[in-house]
């Protein structure tokens, strides 16, 4: 009975966990295109990069340990006389030495931790660059995405205006064959059909291009059909100050900037260390020879001590990295200004597009149902033999041009809310 319960619920569950994959879903076409596309591989790796030059920078601090090992032969050598005996060496013409030495640096007036901030304001760039990238990449499969949609729709419009076509066009020949029409209104609806087939195929033609753009950006064929002009966000329309607001505090572009100002921070900081002296422990031990009396026997010996470097004069360059890290920091903070203007007028200019095609849809939603209406009307006095053919298909148009206008409007709306969200830095997948 478990058993049978199990199964059971597999069974049911099944569908809604196949619904949440499915390839045609914008969300998961996005995250497609992250795993796919070659360039966030490359980014990752940058930030890889960025990982291993904080652990290089940090390495600066650590202890150094090398081993060392010497030949060298000197001729002459000094040597000392003695009045009642020969002259003996001092040094050996043979010079041999190998030696463990190691040093580590116990003051440096934190030029280390410097370097370690530069290198980490270097992976936080990195990392908000991906974060920029994914979210270009998720605007422009949104806009594929809803460019299929339109064209899929617009092309179920010119099928029914086709069907509409073909069955006056039936009627039509009917009542030639009556003698009640000429065979100009049949030559004219043909016509009319021809145009909007040839229609129909430009349309076609887009949309297969735009299957093969959206699989050059994933990876993957679309199987399913679009869900609609349904964007999936929300709190998009909250005014210029609250959109901008949330563009300052989550678009990876003022990320990136913010990133700027802290990188050339820290290359300010680093500059200001480069007259700062270095106080370091030196130790080593190994074996020689020259030790008298016997300078030809290897001997152990071991040294220790410290070190205090102190930089005098280096031309002025450390007051030159000052000041042109100074100057970088100034420059990145304009260029905030200049973003925040920048993004100030972009999103203006969005919520009126918004505002605008909003109530266009409204109207246009009325001009199709009463253009749906005249059709109808027309349809019928011309099978009734009241009405012209010209008629009918001056109202067919109608309704077509009303139900493109429509589709336009929410295409346009829907394109505005990618671009909201792009804009403010909304996660929607």
């Amino acid at each position: 009975m478990k058993r049978l319960f199990i199964i059971l619920f597999i069974f049911n569950a099944a569908p809604a966990l196949r619904a949440q994959q499915l390839p045609g879903d914008l969300p998961v076409l996005i995250q497609q295109s992250f795993n796919y596309f070659p360039q966030f591989k490359e980014l990752g790796q940058a930030i890889d990069v960025e990982q291993q030059r904080i652990l290089l920078a940090k390495s600066a601090g650590l202890p150094s340990v090398q081993a060392t090992g010497s030949y060298n032969y000197l001729n002459p050598v000094s040597e000392i006389s003695l009045p009642a005996g020969p002259a003996f060496q001092i040094m050996p013409k043979s010079n041999y030495k190998a030696s463990v030495n190691g040093s580590y640096t116990l003051l440096d007036f934190g030029v280390v931790k410097a370097s370690v901030d530069r290198a980490k304001a270097g992976l936080q760039y990195a990392k908000d660059n991906l974060d920029y990238n994914r979210n270009q990449m998720a605007a422009q499969v949104s806009g594929i995405y809803y460019q299929i949609t339109y064209l899929k729709a617009a092309i179920q419009i010119q099928n029914s205006v086709i069907d509409f076509l073909e069955s006056n066009k039936k009627d039509t020949e009917i009542k030639y064959k009556n003698g009640d029409a000429l065979k100009y209104d049949v030559l004219s609806i043909q016509s009319s059909i021809d145009q909007e087939s040839n229609r129909k195929i430009d349309l076609q033609t887009s949309l297969n291009k735009q299957y093969i753009l959206m699989e050059y950006t994933t990876g993957t064929k679309m199987i399913t059909e679009p869900k609609g002009f349904n964007f999936p966000a929300e709190g998009l329309e909250d005014g210029l100050e609250q959109a901008l607001e949330q563009a300052w505090n989550y678009n990876p572009e003022f990320k990136l900037l913010k990133d700027k100002i802290a990188q050339a921070e820290t290359e300010l900081a680093f500059s200001k260390t480069g007259g700062k002296p270095v106080l370091s422990l030196n130790a080593g031990t190994g074996y020689t020879n020259g030790y008298a009396p016997d300078i030809d026997q290897f001997r152990y010996n071991y040294t220790a001590g410290v070190t205090l470097s102190i930089p005098i004069y280096q031309g002025g360059k450390a007051k030159k990295q000052v000041r042109l890290a100074q100057s970088q920091v100034e420059q990145s903070r304009l260029a905030r200004e200049s973003l925040n203007n920048t993004f100030r007028s972009n999103i203006r200019q969005v919520l009126s597009d918004m505002a605008s095609n909003r109530s266009s849809l409204v109207h246009a939603a009325a001009q199709v149902a009463e253009a749906k209406e005249a059709q109808k009307l027309a349809q019928s006095r011309y099978k009734n033999g009241i009405g012209t053919n010209l008629e009918l298909t001056s109202a067919s148009t109608n309704v077509q041009k009303a139900e493109l206008t429509k589709l336009q409007y929410e295409y346009q709306l829907c394109l505005a809310r990618v671009e909201m969200a792009r804009l403010t830095g909304v996660k929607y997948w």
